[in-house]
């Protein structure tokens, strides 16, 4: 968090310098990247639902760069950046409860429906799948190594991996990825291909992670290919 909002205050030198400009021009590469940085500063502040007095900001930094003695002291100074730190970080966490609520809601009510559909079989976990292709190969255990091409969407049917697309499938151990996977994997015969739908307590919970939403119900299209 420190770290970031270093980055932040340093872009927005460049941000205040374009934005006190009048009828500003972009006559070369050094102002296109100045004024670009300055719009995602904006952007950040946004995001953040950070405010700023920009003259009193641009006072700071002119202070800072001139050497002049701050307005306020040292002690001061890092008391205040400490409680942005940690207001911009409770304001991050409650959107991120608002969001998971609101997917988890969403999912609930995705898997209750989807549960009544011909061919999906629920297991006690709240776990889903629907049978695409039997395979009749070896069943594997957790500790198994298999390999399986596969791809992942959201309920909305936004994709957010695909192992198919890389054309690389994925070698692991059953008991050391997601439970949703650990549970079902052990169930799968080799040449087998599931469409699998796995409530967020057997995924990535509350917290999501990379391009997963937190809260969010996945669903699988898992083919597994061998055990190696």
């Amino acid at each position: 968090m420190k770290y970031f909002l270093a980055v932040i205050l340093t872009i927005g030198l460049l941000f205040t310098v374009s934005y006190a400009a009048e009828k500003l021009e972009l006559k070369n590469q050094k102002d296109k990247e100045s004024y670009s940085l300055g719009y995602r500063f904006g952007d950040s502040l946004k995001a953040q639902h950070l405010e700023l007095n920009l003259n009193a900001y641009t006072s700071g930094i002119k202070d800072s760069l001139a050497k002049k003695n701050p307005l306020l002291s040292q002690e001061e100074i890092s008391k205040i950046i400490s409680e942005i730190q940690a207001r911009a970080m409770a304001a991050r966490q409650k959107e991120l409860k608002e969001m998971a609520e609101k997917n988890m809601a969403l999912g609930k009510a995705f898997m209750e429906e989807n549960g009544k559909k011909e061919g999906v079989k629920t297991l006690p976990s709240g776990l889903q799948y629907k049978v695409l292709a039997e395979g009749s190969g070896r069943t594997p255990k957790e500790t198994d190594e298999v390999m399986a091409h596969y791809k992942g969407t959201l309920i909305d049917g936004q994709e957010f991996d695909n192992s198919y697309t890389r054309g690389t499938p994925l070698t692991f151990r059953p008991d050391r990825i997601m439970p949703g996977w650990k549970e079902i994997i052990p169930l799968m015969k080799e040449g087998s291909k599931w469409q699998v739908f796995i409530p967020p307590q057997l995924a990535y919970g509350e917290q999501g992670v990379g391009p997963i939403p937190p809260g969010s119900t996945l669903i699988f299209e898992i083919e597994l290919l061998a055990i190696k």
